[in-house]
C-alpha cells in the first residue's frame, strides 16, 4: 500500500511529511505508476496552466513541467516542497505552501489535479466540500478538475497487512529502509492505519493516518454540490468504465 505515503497532500501534514527524513523515503517508495501515466496523457501536449494538488516531492508536477505545461505545485508541507525544489526540472515548478481548501491563487488553472487519493484526507463533509468548491473557483473557462480515491466498495484497506504490505527501499543517503502498513481502526467509510518505519535496530518510525471512503453516488454529490459537471468517471487507470467492483473511483469535471 505504498500509495500511503503520498495522502496528507491535500489536508493536515503528517509526520510523514514534516519530517525531512520520512519525506526522503517517498520516492523510492512510490515509484511512477500508471496513475502518472494516466494523469500525463490527460494534461496532453498543451501547454496548459496546470494546479497539482498535493504534489508532494513534485515527481508528476515536474514531468508535467517537462512537457512544457506551467505549472504550480501545491502542498502543506514543506518538507515535501523541500525535496520537490531541488529535484530535477524542480526549478521549472512554481512551488506553493498550502492546502486545496485555502489556496488563493485566482481562476487561472486550464488543469486541476488532486492524485495519490489525497482526496481521501478529507475526513468531514465540510472539508470536503471546502477543497473542491475552492478547487473549483480556481478553474479558468473550460478548465477541468480531476482526481480519484480507493472504491469504499473493493474494501482495500482489508489488506493492509503489515506481512502484506512489507517491502524495504534504498533511500539515497540514508540506506535500507523497512516500510510497512497496519489498520488501527476501521469505523464505517473512515480507516485509520499506521505506517512503520524501521531505519536500523531501536531506530523506528511511526506515523498515522485516517482516510475516508466513499462510493461513487457520495462521491458525485460532492462534485454536483460544487457546481461542478462530471465529464467522465473512470474505474481504474485504463479507462475503463465504473462499476460496483472497480478499484478506483475517477472523476474528470468542469464548471456548468
Amino acid at each position: 500500500m505504498a500509495a500511503s505515503m503520498s495522502e496528507a497532500g491535500a489536508g493536515r501534514p503528517c509526520a510523514s511529511y514534516t519530517d525531512p527524513r520520512l519525506a526522503a523515503v517517498y520516492d523510492p517508495l512510490n515509484p511512477p505508476d500508471a496513475a502518472d501515466a494516466f494523469y500525463l496523457e490527460l494534461a496532453g501536449e498543451g501547454p496548459l496552466k496546470i494546479l497539482d494538488v498535493g504534489c508532494g516531492t513534485g515527481r508528476l508536477a515536474t514531468a508535467l513541467a517537462e512537457r512544457g505545461h506551467r505549472v504550480t505545485g501545491a502542498d502543506p508541507a514543506a518538507a515535501m516542497l523541500d525535496v520537490a525544489r531541488l529535484r530535477p526540472g524542480g526549478d521549472k515548478v512554481r512551488w506553493v505552501e498550502g492546502t486545496a481548501g485555502t489556496l488563493a491563487l485566482g481562476p487561472v488553472f486550464d488543469l486541476i489535479i488532486m492524485t495519490g487519493h489525497v482526496f481521501q484526507v478529507f475526513l468531514e463533509d465540510d472539508a470536503v466540500m471546502a477543497a473542491v468548491a475552492n478547487l473549483r473557483e480556481h478553474l479558468a473557462p473550460g478548465g477541468k478538475l480531476a482526481f480519484e480515491m480507493r472504491n469504499a466498495a473493493v474494501r482495500d484497506w482489508e489488506t493492509w497487512t503489515p506481512d502484506a504490505t512489507r517491502e524495504t527501499v534504498q533511500v539515497p543517503g540514508i540506506g535500507p529502509v523497512e516500510v510497512f502498513h497496519d489498520i488501527a481502526a476501521a469505523d464505517g467509510r473512515l480507516v485509520t492505519f499506521e505506517t512503520h518505519f524501521v531505519f536500523g535496530p531501536g531506530d523506528t518510525a511511526l506515523t498515522t493516518s485516517t482516510l475516508r471512503f466513499m462510493d461513487h453516488g457520495e462521491m458525485a454529490r460532492f462534485v454536483e454540490r460544487a457546481g461542478l459537471r462530471a465529464q467522465a468517471w473512470q474505474g481504474d487507470w485504463d479507462r475503463s468504465a465504473i462499476a460496483d467492483d472497480s478499484p478506483e473511483i475517477i472523476v474528470i469535471a468542469g464548471v456548468g
